[in-house]
């Protein structure tokens, strides 16, 4: 009986010694995580692959996100070109590519989002200060953003820093709330002005294309007038009688097309001579 009470008290030791001994060797990798293996501080190798890993007893196991990071940058208020002061919020995406480089330069992500908040609030400052506030605004916001993405992925690069970034945008760019009326008058009346310019370059050309329209109308006229002169000439010369019916006709016209001309000739007046005896004269 006391064998068996022994044997008994041996194997549940035995095995509380297994489950503690399995504690400190094995541990598990997610597959949304990658780990870091390091023996006193110094990092001994990287487990990419999901499942379950060994150990030996000294060595720990720190354990990284594989999947894009967000970090939201602070508030920044910075100076534009035009010298309009800016609210920015911005945020960043990145991923822990390389662990243990990532564990020698930053440690812990807490220590790698102030490194990256700093870094993106230089290249916020720098790109927005080159920049106008109406393009940093609206106009040109994405040319800037893709400017700053840029910058702080050279610099990250060059940090070697063991991360890669995916994406920094501009998540809102206000103005102040003490400047948000003054600037929107200011834009208002630069507005205006570009409009009223554009209306004064439409109502130039205008003039210039209706002055070239009627320099042409006036030179298709007068080869038109020259060459119904030239007709006439030669038919008068033609025809003297014709000639002379057709000058009456126009002064017939001239004189009483109106309807409302009083003339006092004589009735055997030379004016009166087609009237009586038709083109014959």
């Amino acid at each position: 009986m006391n064998n068996l009470k022994g044997t008994t008290v041996f194997a549940g030791v035995a095995v509380l010694a297994l489950v503690i001994l399995a504690n400190v060797v094995l541990f598990k990798v997610d597959q949304r995580q990658q780990a870091l293996v390091v023996r006193f501080g110094d990092p001994v190798r990287t487990v990419l692959t999901p499942g379950l890993h060994m150990k030996s007893p000294f060595e720990t196991v720190l354990k990284f996100d594989k999947r894009n990071i967000a970090l939201n940058a602070n508030e920044e208020e910075v100076t534009a070109a035009d010298q309009e002061r800016l609210v920015v919020d911005a945020f960043v995406r990145y991923r822990i590519t390389d662990p243990r480089q990532f564990y020698r330069t930053l440690g812990t992500e807490s220590v790698a989002k102030d490194r990256l908040e700093s870094i993106v609030n230089a290249a916020l400052r720098e790109e927005v200060g080159r920049s106008n506030s109406e393009d940093v605004i609206a106009g040109k916001r994405a040319q800037v953003m893709a400017a700053i993405r840029a910058k702080v992925a050279r610099q990250v690069a060059a940090g070697d820093l063991g991360v890669q970034i995916i994406d920094v945008r501009i998540k809102r760019a206000d103005l102040p709330p003490a400047n948000e009326q003054a600037v929107f008058e200011r834009m208002q009346t630069a507005r205006k002005q570009e409009a009223a310019e554009l209306r004064a370059m439409g109502e130039q050309k205008r003039r210039e294309i209706v002055a070239t329209a009627y320099e042409e109308a006036e030179t298709i006229r007068g080869d038109a007038d020259a060459q119904r002169a030239q007709l006439f000439a030669s038919s008068f010369g033609r025809d003297p009688a014709f000639a002379s019916f057709y000058r009456s006709m126009q002064a017939y016209e001239a004189s009483l097309g109106k309807g409302d001309t009083t003339l006092v000739l004589s009735p055997d007046s030379a004016f009166f001579r087609y009237f009586e005896k038709g083109p014959a004269g």
